[in-house]
């Protein structure tokens, strides 16, 4: 058992204690439940075995030797451009790259087998080298497993002795990808200014996105999180490119980079770029972009920014970021859309480039998001396998709201952009646990399944839950203890933090009686029961200022407020009268209603909400909670309203009830920038005339002057897609020719998506066509291109067949989401049987998890469907009769 650190001796006591306080109106309790587990019991997690008197684990790497150094000779076969004399690279050439490698290693366990990762790779006959003794060793065999384990096993002579040091060198060749994996080539167009008429040439460079399983494509290694090492790359390139890797450049000659040795880290960390870009420097990094974006300043933004989000985690942790160099780089094509590469940071353009008085005001807050994402967690400190990734990502989710709060304060982003507190996923029994089983995730496909929103939304709450109970500082100085003391290991002592809530799925619902005091827990779910046992605290509010008691029982008919600001991960029920009392003060005095809290108002309504799904209350209730809005100005209740509202719409867009539905629907407010948009999007898309008119007529505009767009630019989105979705055959090809000629990536993502809001048919198969040629839709933009078509009334039944018909190609870029977008409207028994066909005779490529998960969501749809169809017709038809 590892040394405790001090966050996790903070929790120990923090879930062992029972606490109630009372300063004026508001309680803090902590109450742990124990609740006989029903449906869910979490198996005990296993531990590896490492042996050498039997065959390794089936996907897991033996113990028996641990890499400490790689020294890597890399050569990618391209040309940055299309060379007439030479003509080496074409954009349908298959290209290929050739190396060595030298790992060197200590074994501690003797054995007579090496294994280690390769996929892809025409592999030579291994070298070992007894470095104790300085001899050649005898090598018997070497094989490449043919299973998903990717194993290359080298069988020696004779033993390698227990504590001896060792070095294994390997040549190797591969394929240079199209798929954004391993070692990838992607293609842009640059301005040539050397021709007549500022030609648009091609460009080509390549990159590397490794996690989590593919460095065995590009070398071979002990691709595991926890087996880090040093890696020290040497790169030969052509003239005229640069190579750019995790560290600064030792030496380079004219097409030969040496880089330093990294520091110890994990192999999917490993980066490598070469290309013709340019870059903008600060003091503390250099951000790369094509030459154009940079002359354009395009990169300006990211790295102010960057220096602002660095300086913060440095003094926020007392650590320095641990490279000498931070480099940061805008790729044309990369699957995700973001890297934590250490010391080289990838992203797609959209999340780098910003463009003043084009890219909107939102752009600029999802670029300071995933800049502060990416910069800090999973580079010093990483999970020991992947079925804890969420160690990474829900860290580096949490801090991300901390961070970009301090370095642009105005975006207000704590204190109304935290994510959703509750993945839906979270509510399914196909969920799974932030901490699963080790031998549930073993496979490729398995670990891209744990790439969720349960990984990222789940962990960042419980961690903000978590540092609500335990004060902000006694969980930042946990955090800060926790990083020197590994040395840039793996922790696994993190996973002690509240061990009912990392290792078993979901989250409850507490309901509270405020007549006769009593709470109540149970595990909440969808469309099943299943009993549980999580630790809770929560904060109350009484209707009455100043009323100190600490009792959950209300007096004179005032109302009684749970989880307040929302820092728990629970959801809260009450009774009927509760309920009332708390709509009631919403809906009739706006001015006090100021007193509940702004997140709280979010909170009642989505609570309302996923309560009626999970028919807990009733239908009716979670409509009656959206009354109140039409005094709200705050954008996070109408944010929390509209989200969840979208479930209606798309259970119901193709029944009678959507007609009255639209008609209540088009009363919106106007206020912030995030409401402006939404207020538009909801008018528009509900066909309130005057909005309708507003957004055809300034799209006409902007197609009469051609080149002068002058619709505001946080509008765009909207705006376009209303236009689009009014207009015909004209307006969407003007679309269509603006987005391939915009070297905006915002513009571009905006355009992009407004052209799947076409009611025409024909026009949305020919976009789903367009998705199959790279030189139109890019392979990372099919699946959000997909599903932009799928959210569509009139595409979604388009969406599901081209998915069907053409799955080995569209799956290459995010499957999962791919799945769970495309059914999302999924609601009636033939979809169902559809999708268990698709699930049975398809090769999922990563999307098995989501597949479940959307066959169990398609279940709960049709039942509610069929439960709450009349009530939800009645209550609309009432609704749209007092409004006329």
């Amino acid at each position: 058992m590892p040394q405790k650190s001090t966050l996790s001796k903070a929790l120990a006591v923090a879930f062992a204690v029972l606490t109630v306080s009372a300063i004026g109106g508001m309680i803090s309790m902590m109450i742990v439940f124990e609740i006989q587990t029903n449906n869910l019991t979490m198996t005990e997690l296993p531990t590896v075995p490492s042996t050498t008197l039997a065959p390794p684990p089936v996907m897991r790497l033996p113990r028996s030797l641990i890499p400490e150094r790689y020294e890597i000779f890399l050569h990618p076969q391209f040309y940055s451009r299309i060379v007439e004399e030479v003509n080496v690279t074409t954009p349908n050439q298959t290209l290929f790259f050739n190396g060595n490698s030298t790992v060197y290693f200590r074994c501690h366990q003797a054995t007579k087998h090496i294994f280690l990762h390769s996929f892809e790779l025409s592999v030579s006959p291994p070298e070992v080298i007894d470095r104790d003794n300085n001899k050649k060793l005898s090598v018997l065999s070497h094989q490449q497993h043919d299973d998903e384990s990717d194993f290359l096993e080298i069988e020696m002579e004779e033993n390698l002795k227990t504590d001896g040091n060792y070095s294994l060198f390997l040549s190797f060749e591969g394929e240079i990808s199209e798929y954004l994996q391993a070692l990838y080539v992607s293609k842009y167009t640059e301005t040539d200014l050397d021709f007549v008429n500022d030609t648009i040439q091609e460009r080509f460079l390549v990159a590397t996105n490794l996690e989590p399983t593919s460095a065995r494509r590009l070398f071979p290694c002990f691709d595991e999180p926890d087996m880090k090492a040093v890696f020290q790359l040497t790169v030969i390139h052509r003239r005229g490119t640069e190579a750019l890797s995790n560290t600064l450049k030792q030496n380079e000659e004219w097409k030969y980079t040496q880089f330093f040795p990294t520091p110890k880290m994990s192999s999917y960390l490993l980066a490598l770029t070469i290309s013709e870009f340019k870059f903008t420097t600060s003091p503390e990094n250099r951000t790369y972009a094509r030459p154009e974006a940079i002359d354009a300043g395009h990169t300006r933004y990211a790295a102010e920014i960057t220096a602002e989000i660095l300086k913060f985690y440095e003094e926020h942790f007392d650590l320095q970021y641990g490279m000498e160099d931070l480099a940061q780089i805008a790729l044309p094509d990369l699957e995700p859309l973001a890297m934590e590469n250490w010391g080289l940071i990838t992203y797609q353009e959209g999340a780098l480039l910003y463009e003043e008085g084009v890219s909107s005001w939102l752009h600029k807050e999802v670029i300071t998001t995933v800049i502060a994402h990416e910069l800090w967690f999973g580079n010093q400190v990483t999970m020991k396998w992947w079925n804890e990734i969420w160690l990474n990502e829900g860290f580096a989710t949490y801090m991300s709201y901390l961070a970009v709060d301090h370095a642009e304060p105005k975006f207000q982003i704590v204190s109304s952009g935290w994510p959703s507190p509750h993945p839906l996923l979270d509510a399914l029994l196909t969920s799974h646990p932030l901490s699963a089983p080790p031998n549930d995730v073993q496979t490729t496909g398995e670990i891209l399944g744990m790439f969720d929103a349960i990984s990222y939304s789940k962990g960042a709450m419980v961690l903000r839950m978590l540092a609500e109970y335990v004060k902000d500082k006694a969980f930042d100085d946990g955090i800060r203890v926790r990083h020197p003391c590994q040395t840039h290991e793996n922790d696994p002592t993190v996973q002690e933090f509240m061990e009912n809530w990392t290792t078993q799925i979901g989250y409850p619902v507490v309901t509270i009686n405020t007549i006769s005091g009593s709470i109540n827990q149970k595990h909440f779910l969808y469309n099943s029961s299943a009993g549980s046992k999580f630790g809770l605290f929560f904060f109350f509010l009484n209707g009455k200022h100043g009323d100190s008691e600490a009792k959950l029982i209300s007096k004179k008919g005032e109302w009684i407020l749970v989880n307040i600001n929302t820092t728990g991960y629970y959801r809260v029920n009450y009774n009927a009268e509760n309920w009332d009392r708390l709509l009631w003060q919403l809906e009739t005095n706006p001015s006090v209603s100021l007193r509940i809290p702004l997140m709280n108002r979010a909170q009642l309504v989505d609570d309302a909400f996923n309560l009626a799904r999970a028919k807990q209350v009733d239908v009716t209730l979670a409509l009656k909670s959206t009354r109140f809005l039409r005094s709200e100005t705050a954008y996070l209740p109408w944010e929390s309203a509209i989200r969840n509202l979208e479930y209606f719409i798309l259970m119901f867009d193709r029944s009678e009830v959507y007609g009255p539905m639209q008609a209540t629907f088009k009363c919106v407010c106007d206020f912030q920038p995030h409401n402006q948009i939404t207020a538009i999007e909801v008018a528009c898309s509900n066909g309130l005339p005057d909005c309708v008119e507003m957004a055809t007529e300034k799209f006409a505009e902007w197609m009469d002057r051609n080149d002068t767009n002058t619709i505001h630019t946080n509008l765009r989105s909207v705006i376009y897609c209303q236009a689009v979705a009014a207009g015909d055959r004209e307006e969407w090809e003007f679309a269509w020719e603006k987005f391939l000629s915009s070297t905006d990536t915002s513009e571009k993502d905006q355009l992009r998506k407004a052209l799947s809001c076409t009611k025409k048919t024909w026009l949305l198969n020919r976009y789903l066509s367009y998705t199959l040629d790279p030189d139109k839709i890019r392979l990372m933009d099919v699946t959000s291109t997909v599903n932009h078509i799928a959210q569509n009334a009139a595409g979604q039944a388009l969406a599901w067949n081209f998915i069907r018909a053409h799955w080995d190609y569209v799956s290459q870029g995010d499957a999962a989401s791919l799945v769970m977008g495309v059914t999302r409207r999924f609601s009636t028994p033939f979809e169902l049987q559809e999708l268990i066909r698709f699930r049975d005779h398809t090769e999922m490529n990563g999307a098995y998890r989501a597949t479940l998960q959307a066959i169990e969501q398609t279940q709960v749809n049709i039942q509610w469907v069929q439960e709450n169809h009349d009530a939800v017709l009645e209550w609309f038809e009432r609704e749209t009769a007092n409004l006329e």
